[in-house]
């Protein structure tokens, strides 16, 4: 099965520790390595992000535009991945991160994971699939 960049990365990410004091805000749009990007806002009192884009926009195993096909939800399985929540109430836990929920959209999985700013142009998002910990660091696009 192939795996879009966007979903394998959020798929395998995982608690690695580090923050420093708070230096951005990080609400705005990030770009993940393989150009996909993801829109962090204010959720009440929390964040979250919603996936924005995704790159390449079309899946090449059904010459659509990419869906939320793992959901274990049939239903929602046909949704766009465009506009799926990734990071859920995301709530601060220190300076300079966020913990909270990702939704894993390789798996159609909630796990529990961090949202860290490492500078004003750059945050990481982590977590921890099966033992497996990684992450993912992102660049400020616009705020």
């Amino acid at each position: 099965m192939q795996v879009h960049p966007l979903v394998g990365a959020l798929g395998a990410l995982v608690l690695l520790g580090s923050a420093g004091s708070s230096i951005a805000d990080p609400i705005g749009l990030w770009r993940d390595k393989d150009g996909g990007t993801l829109r962090i806002q204010a959720c009440g009192q929390a964040l979250c992000g919603t996936i924005a884009s995704v790159n390449p926009s079309i899946d090449p195993a059904t010459g659509r535009p990419w869906t939320d096909k793992n959901n274990p939800d049939a239903r929602l399985r046909n949704r766009p991945l465009v506009g799926v929540q990734a990071l859920i109430s995301m709530t601060p836990n220190g300076a300079a991160k966020w913990s909270g929920q990702l939704y894993d959209v390789d798996r159609g999985k909630l796990y529990s994971g961090n949202l860290v700013e490492i500078d004003a142009s750059t945050v990481r998002v982590e977590g921890c699939v099966l033992g497996l910990c990684g992450g993912e660091t992102m660049t400020r696009v616009s705020q």
